[in-house]
């Protein structure tokens, strides 16, 4: 016989702590894309995802360096961090190139869709099971993207919306955000967070520096870049640090809905600093990644053990 997996009680002050920790992922992840689309007119996704690790590199030596944890680098598969940091690089260049060119709130929604291309790659990689449940919240996903971005809909009405090398760009770097995501599942098993983090940041930086040198030239931090450049490399620690504190106070099925905040608040961002409009499309897909994300969490947190 088996019984209900048991669900720990979530107190009112742990959801406010979670709240409270969300609150600053999300303002940590909104400044990052305000300061992406700022840079986007002054230095390629080569020179700022560049100049973004190696302010993440400084932050994390600086820690490392005051709490004295240096004794938890280690060179254990380090075959598997250039995997790891070569996926999420791909996936963070893809998704800056998307911010200089495409309306925040969309990236945003395509990005949501990491979680649900983790589903179709987890069996593939870590020989997790593919339910029936994760089929739907995957079609519905789908279906939600399809409605973000309008592509091929012959009843679009969202005209200025429609196609576009920014969505495509979006859209797969959600694949290349959810390798990152398996792989980093992989080495939380034989590496600590601190290991983690600095060959993330040290591997990350020596790419961009390797990509943005390829053509001879690279941009260097001008008076008015460099504020905006270690706002990217502060807020994108930031806001990782926040959502994982947060998922270690309540459980996902909280959380994730918090998390999702960010879309609407980016959405507003969008309209006020850019002028980019909040349409139909955009509300209605959202919500069907969200539902498709939020369906697979419940039923994960929830289902009964084997």
């Amino acid at each position: 016989m088996t019984h209900a997996a048991a669900i720990p009680h979530t107190t009112g002050p742990e959801i406010l702590r979670a709240a409270l920790w969300t609150s600053g992922a999300i303002a940590a992840f909104s400044l990052m894309a305000v300061a992406g689309r700022i840079l986007g007119s002054t230095h390629d996704t080569f020179e700022i995802m560049a100049y973004r690790s190696l302010v993440g590199f400084l932050i994390v030596c600086a820690i490392l360096t005051a709490r004295g944890m240096w004794g938890q680098i280690t060179t254990r598969r380090l075959g598997l961090h250039l995997i790891r940091n070569t996926a999420h690089f791909t996936g963070q260049n893809l998704w800056f190139y998307a911010l200089a060119i495409t309306p925040l709130a969309q990236v945003f929604a395509l990005e949501f869709t990491t979680p649900l291309w983790v589903i179709l790659l987890s069996p593939l990689f870590l020989g997790e099971r593919f339910t029936i449940i994760k089929l739907v919240c995957v079609l519905l996903g789908l279906v939600g993207i399809w409605e973000v971005t309008q592509v091929g809909n012959p009843f679009a009405t969202d005209s200025a919306f429609q196609g576009g090398a920014g969505l495509i760009a979006a859209a797969i770097s959600a694949i290349f955000f959810a390798t990152s995501i398996i792989t980093t599942k992989k080495l939380t098993t034989m590496a600590s967070v601190p290991c983690i983090m600095f060959y993330l940041t040290g591997m990350q930086a020596l790419l961009g520096l390797a990509c943005g040198l390829a053509d001879g030239t690279m941009a260097l931090p001008t008076a008015q870049t460099a504020p905006w450049l270690i706002l990217v490399g502060a807020a994108g620690l930031s806001a990782h640090y926040c959502l994982t504190n947060a998922l270690k106070t309540a459980p996902a099925t909280i959380v994730a809905p918090l998390d999702f905040i960010r879309l609407p608040v980016i959405a507003v961002l969008g309209l006020v600093l850019f002028g980019e409009p909040i349409t139909p499309s955009l509300i209605y897909g959202a919500a069907l990644i969200f539902i498709a994300n939020y369906i697979n969490i419940w039923f994960e947190t929830h289902r009964k053990p084997a």
